[in-house]
């Protein structure tokens, strides 16, 4: 028996369309390629190659090594060590975060009018931004000297005394901290100088009108319409402090006594310096899930306080 002349059309229309989604298919996979290609290569296959490792007890140098399971993570998690290392990382991001959003505001509120000179303001305030953290350090390591540097003879002139600053456990952190915002806080001024010039003039001239004084109307008008920029700031510099290195390395390697041991400097000196990759991966891997689940948690209070136009 044949083929019904009706069943034959269906069919052929049937692959009249498929045709054209086939190539549509094949032409956006030959968009995305130039991206998707990189992004496997350089993210997620090393990714999934050091949640691999993190379940090893790989030494960085020998060929073989053997499949431990989640032994690197109970040591982690039952080393009192570790705790202490999370707890600096906390103060330490906490330290950076405020500070540099709240300034960066301010500072903004300062520089944002059309007056003479604040473009040259606004440069030198964004400056340390762009310069490298470790020449910022190094500058900074020279600052924090405890006989000849700056710090100390600030201190001096207003007849305190002098600190230890990066030699202290007491002021170590503080130090660094220091470094961290003076660098981060130009940056984050950047932001909202945009975000401010996008608030409405006439909400403003209304409020005025209606008798509101300036802090009611920052409160009220600015705050709300800034939330967005603030929601952005806190997330990345966050990540950012979460990840700092490059200023730990340079003013403290981690000490005095362990005092600003960050993770991530404790995962470098778990990797390259016990070599100990299974455990140094491991910590990369809980840093990551932290740094995820802190964001996550930041986007849901966010719905809160954040106002999108």
């Amino acid at each position: 028996m044949g083929v019904p002349a009706a069943k034959l059309k269906s069919n052929k229309q049937l692959l009249a369309i498929k045709r054209p989604r086939r190539k549509l298919s094949l032409t956006v996979l030959l968009f995305i390629l130039p991206a998707i290609i990189p992004l496997i290569i350089f993210w997620i296959y090393p990714m999934g190659k050091s949640l691999y490792i993190s379940f090893t007890d790989w030494d960085y140098v020998s060929p073989e090594y053997d499949f431990v399971g989640f032994s690197n993570y109970t040591d982690l998690l039952t080393d009192p060590g570790f705790y202490s290392v999370l707890v600096n990382t906390v103060v330490f991001s906490m330290g950076v975060v405020i500070p540099c959003v709240a300034g960066g505001l301010m500072l903004a509120l300062l520089v944002s009018g059309n007056g003479k000179g604040m473009g040259i303001y606004r440069t030198l305030i964004f400056s340390p931004w762009v310069t490298p953290t470790v020449a910022v350090s190094i500058v900074w390591s020279w600052i924090y000297e405890p006989n000849v540097g700056l710090a100390n003879w600030i201190l001096n002139l207003l007849q305190l005394p002098a600190l230890g600053w990066t030699s202290s456990s007491t002021w170590a952190m503080p130090a660094v901290i220091i470094v961290s915002i003076w660098k981060g806080v130009g940056w984050a001024m950047i932001f909202y100088l945009n975000a401010l010039k996008k608030v409405p003039v006439s909400l403003y001239e209304a409020a005025s009108l209606d008798g509101a004084s300036k802090w009611r109307q920052f409160l009220h008008i600015t705050i709300p319409f800034i939330s967005p920029t603030t929601l952005f700031l806190i997330v990345i510099t966050s990540i950012d402090a979460l990840q700092a290195y490059d200023q730990i390395q340079v003013l403290t390697q981690g000490g005095p006594a362990g005092s600003t041991r960050t993770m991530l400097y404790f995962y470098y000196q778990t990797a390259f310096e016990e070599f100990n990759m299974g455990k140094a991966t491991a910590t990369a891997i809980l840093l990551v899930l932290i740094t995820a689940a802190f964001s996550f948690l930041q986007f849901i209070f966010s719905k809160r306080w954040v106002h999108y136009q």
